[in-house]
């Protein structure tokens, strides 16, 4: 709770409330100031709301409130879910109602801003069906539908272009910059005109800048009908290649094969673009239509919020129960007969899923073959653009393909080679292994033997000793090279050592007299910063001091400019309750019967008799219902017979009319026939 009225306190405190609280202010509140807060933040949710409190009755001000609440689709929480508590809250101003109030409503100001313009404009008036008969108002009302789905049509539109990333501001300011760009050129103009002025023959001159300019243009879209040209006759080109290409995998087809497989293989291709004419694409096309029309209602709706969201996954969590308790409903009451079809049924349902996903990768697969083909097209344009020259054909198409194929033999080659020197490493890695056994095996024979003459141990030393033998070798071998290296290292490190010291002699010098530089000034600057500390030291309880007082003081101010804003608001309360008494006390003591009327005394008299009377009416009424109570009863009881009575006729009739329906016995010439 303590976080909710940081939270709040915090909102309040920014613009465009600026209401300077804190959370001993804000607790201190009165109902009635606490409401007015409530208002003023509903204010600037809708302007229609700024309205003063004390001038509006508490009724009007509760109706209004949850009116806009209810609109903003607010719901208390769950100790304040009955309606009436809840009105009773508003109407006392209880902290435990507008708390919540405040601080959902100042979450998400800018969302209940949109929601609370859109709803002037996209509540729907609910009219009785009997004054839609009348057309005029059917005519109204269809005209208002018409308006507000027009209104949805403009707001998403606007929406859109706010989002865009277009600006009034940018426009603006692009609009200046266009006309102060016309503004200069007017001038130069201006100037050119009065320097070619003074010429003599001027206007020749400009009569030939002007053929000059006219000439640049059509030169302009000379260069450009020509590029076009370029460019329609090298599509011609194209067009001209694959039409050839075509002619000619027709003819190889046509060469290569009979009229039986010619006619089977467009079957299969008349089967196939019918199957996905008639099941694929309608499927396809249903389903992007359905997704249109979800988006579109999607897109239709408003502005949704976390609320909204909440509830839309509860259904979906009802509904998937429900769905999960049909399927277990299902399942209990399979019939043996439904068990005999799943197989079949499963049967079906793979074909099917088997078809889809070829005629899936069939799509996909021509789809790839238009990419490729166009791939081609751009490459052979970007290749005829650089070189002048065209893809490959011809003669050195197939002295590539030759060449291609010699190198697949050689590949293939490499290929059995590698393969065969990896079945050989695998016969060698196996030997290995077989070899490293058999060792162990030896090992182990050995060191038996061993034990039994008991010299065990004796081949693992000899091992040892040549391996520390062959070490010691190496090792001398490596000492005799680093000793000379050694000291060839201490001759070269000596030698740059007394250069470094020949170097370093007179900064060594000056280091010295720096050292004792600064010995000197970090003894100054010890003195100095034990001097700091203590005058900041000083400064720091001063400031605190100082600090602790205005603190002090702003608490008493604040303290009195609220004790002073409370009692300038009870005078004037006071003020009106005497003004209020007076003006009752004057039309009281008025000789005038219009002003006595008006007073509340009178009024107030008169509701009195009015009660009264209608308690005594009441109470008639109450007597006589009290007296005709056993009568009615009896009636009511006669009257509940007669229906039972009527109901046993009706089911009487009811089985003599189908009793009769059943057949119908016709006598004719002797003989008895039953029609049925």
């Amino acid at each position: 709770m303590s976080e909710q009225l940081k939270f709040i306190i915090e909102q309040l405190n920014k613009e465009p409330f600026k209401k300077n609280l804190n959370l001993i202010t804000f607790d201190s509140l009165e109902p009635l100031q606490l409401l007015q807060i409530l208002n003023d933040v509903l204010a600037e949710i809708d302007p229609k709301q700024a309205l003063n409190i004390r001038e509006e009755m508490p009724e009007q001000t509760v109706k209004r409130m949850c009116a806009l609440l209810g609109l903003l689709k607010y719901k208390p929480p769950g100790s304040l879910s009955d309606v009436s508590n809840f009105r009773q809250g508003l109407v006392t101003g209880s902290k435990p109602v507008v708390h919540p109030i405040l601080h959902w409503l100042l979450q998400r100001v800018p969302e209940l801003k949109k929601r609370a313009y859109l709803a002037h404009f996209l509540v729907k008036l609910e009219v009785p069906a009997e004054f839609l008969q009348d057309d005029v108002i059917s005519d109204t009302s269809h005209q208002y539908e018409e308006l507000v789905e027009g209104f949805k049509t403009y707001h998403k539109e606007c929406e859109q272009l706010r989002n865009s990333g277009f600006s009034t501001a940018e426009i603006r300011r692009d609009i200046s910059a266009m006309e102060e760009e016309k503004y200069q050129l007017i001038k130069s103009v201006e100037r050119l005109k009065k320097r070619v002025e003074s010429l003599s023959n001027h206007e020749r001159m400009l009569e030939q800048a002007r053929q000059l300019r006219v000439e640049k243009e059509r030169e302009e879209s000379l260069t450009h009908q020509k590029q076009e040209q370029k460019n329609q006759l090298f599509q011609a080109e194209q067009r001209l290649q694959r039409s050839q290409q075509q002619l000619k995998d027709l003819r190889q087809a046509a060469a290569d094969a009979s009229p039986e497989s010619l006619i089977r293989r467009l079957e299969e291709e008349i089967k196939i673009n019918s199957y996905m004419v008639s099941e694929k694409l309608p499927k396809e096309l249903e389903g992007m239509r359905r997704t249109v029309q979800y988006l579109q209602e999607v897109a239709s709706e408003p502005a949704m919020g976390q609320t909204n969201l909440e509830d839309l996954e509860d259904k979906i969590k009802d509904v998937d129960s429900q769905i999960n308790q049909l399927i277990e409903k299902k399942m209990m009451r399979n019939d043996p007969m439904d068990d005999k079809l799943t197989l079949y049924r499963q049967q079906a349902s793979i074909i099917i899923r088997r078809k889809e996903s070829k005629a899936q990768e069939l799509q996909e697969a021509r789809e790839e073959l238009a990419g490729a083909e166009r791939d081609l097209r751009q490459r052979n344009s970007q290749a005829q653009a650089s070189n002048g020259e065209g893809v490959i054909q011809g003669d050195e198409l197939k002295r590539l393909v030759v060449k291609l194929r010699g190198k697949g033999t050689m590949y293939k080659k490499k290929r059995q080679e590698i393969a065969e020197l990896k079945a050989e490493y695998g016969v060698l890695q196996r030997t290995e292994e077989i070899l490293k056994q058999r060792h162990e095996l030896v090992q182990d024979k050995l060191q038996t033997v061993e034990a039994e003459k008991g010299i065990s141990g004796y081949s693992d030393t000899q091992e040892e000793l040549e391996k520390v033998s062959a070490i010691k070798s190496e090792l001398d071998e490596k000492k005799g090279r680093t000793l000379d290296d050694m000291s060839e290292m201490v001759k070269k490190l000596n030698s740059m050592i007394v250069e470094k010291k020949s170097a370093l002699a007179p900064v060594i010098k000056e280091l010295r007299s720096l050292r004792q530089r600064c010995q000197e000034l970090s003894h100054v600057y010890e003195e100095k910063k034990v001097q700091y500390e203590s005058c900041a030291a000083g400064l720091e309880s001063n400031r605190s001091k100082l600090e602790q007082g205005v603190k002090a003081l702003r608490e008493e101010t604040a303290q009195d400019e609220n004790r002073y804003h409370y009692i300038n608001s009870m005078s004037e309360i006071f003020e009106m309750q005497i003004q209020r008494a007076a003006e009752e006390m004057k039309a009281y003591v008025s000789s005038d019967p219009q002003e006595k009327k008006k007073a509340i005394r009178e009024v107030y008299m008169k509701n009195i008799l009015e009660q009264e009377l209608l308690g005594k009416k009441l109470r008639e009424k109450q007597k006589m219902v009290r007296e005709s109570h056993s009568e009615n009863m009896e009636q009511m009881k006669m009257w509940r017979d007669l229906e039972q009575l009527m109901e046993c006729k009706r089911q009487c009739f009811i089985q003599t009319e189908s009793q009769a329906s059943i057949g119908q016995i016709i006598q004719e010439g002797g003989k008895d026939r039953l029609v049925l």
